[in-house]
């Protein structure tokens, strides 16, 4: 009697922001390196706040590392979106199964998706076509307990690749800072209003030239029950899916309607 065809594994490429020596990039690890074939390509340095830079000016390295056991992994001196490119064309040579991105060490709730490396990476493997989650872990610190999002984590992950979702499908998943016993569930959330109210401090170098950082309050515009900042605060993992596609529909149609040309 034939042997029953053993199925193939699917192929999850994980990836970040922070580097690829960050504590959230070995947890997310950790979390689902037995769900499928493991490739990391993360960069060799972080890279917070890139949002969706790519490198075009100057030439990009890629080389192997042995930070994860038995798993086959890279760094890279570019981007995370670059990250995600060299990984499908140089690396994979085809499109993995799924792509995850972080954990990342701080909040990507909000406005933040929009200048976060760890979603920017996440967006890129969807506009290839390839369904995609950012992780977030509320907490910035290098000794951050990862133990409720490496939970977390696994379940979504196992989510995506148990059901059939649509390819350019990207996922943003906040997790809060709080032991992994008070965290109530996952609620499915609509991204907040809300933003940075920022300033920047003006200083004197040395030699006494001016030099700003940048500073500023997250402020909450929203007081909505169904969003992630909601959700955060009452200790839920807030899970929203996002798009590539900015266009404004409803005010398109109304533009359509009230411009003639």
């Amino acid at each position: 009697m034939a042997k029953a065809k053993q199925k193939e594994q699917p192929v999850i490429l994980v990836t970040n922001d922070d580097g690829v020596t960050a504590p959230g990039i070995r947890n997310l690890v950790e979390a689902v390196k037995d769900l499928g074939k493991i490739v990391v390509v993360a960069p060799d340095k972080p890279q917070s706040g890139m949002g969706h830079a790519i490198t075009i000016g100057q030439p990009l390295r890629l080389t192997s590392v042995q930070y994860f056991e038995g798993v086959e992994a890279y760094q890279c001196t570019g981007t995370p979106v670059d990250c995600v490119k060299l990984a499908v064309d140089k690396v994979l040579h085809r499109k993995p199964d799924l792509c995850i991105s972080g954990i990342n060490h701080g909040a990507n709730h909000s406005i933040n998706v929009i200048y976060s490396g760890t979603m920017s990476a996440a967006v890129e493997a969807a506009i290839e076509s390839i369904p995609s989650i950012g992780f977030s872990l509320l907490d910035h610190s290098i000794e951050a307990n990862f133990d409720g999002a490496r939970k977390y984590a696994r379940i979504i992950v196992q989510q995506m690749l148990k059901k059939k979702v649509d390819k350019h499908t990207v996922l943003n998943v906040n997790i809060p800072a709080v032991d992994e016993s008070l965290i109530k569930g996952i609620r499915i959330c609509r991204q907040a209003y809300a933003k940075y109210e920022e300033d920047f401090v003006e200083r004197n170098d040395p030699n006494g030239r001016k030099y700003y950082w940048l500073t500023g309050e997250f402020v909450n515009f929203d007081k909505g029950r169904d969003t992630d900042v909601w959700a955060l605060e009452n200790n839920y993992v807030s899970l929203v899916p996002v798009q590539f596609d900015l266009t404004n529909y409803v005010l398109k149609d109304k533009l359509q309607k009230m411009w003639k040309f």
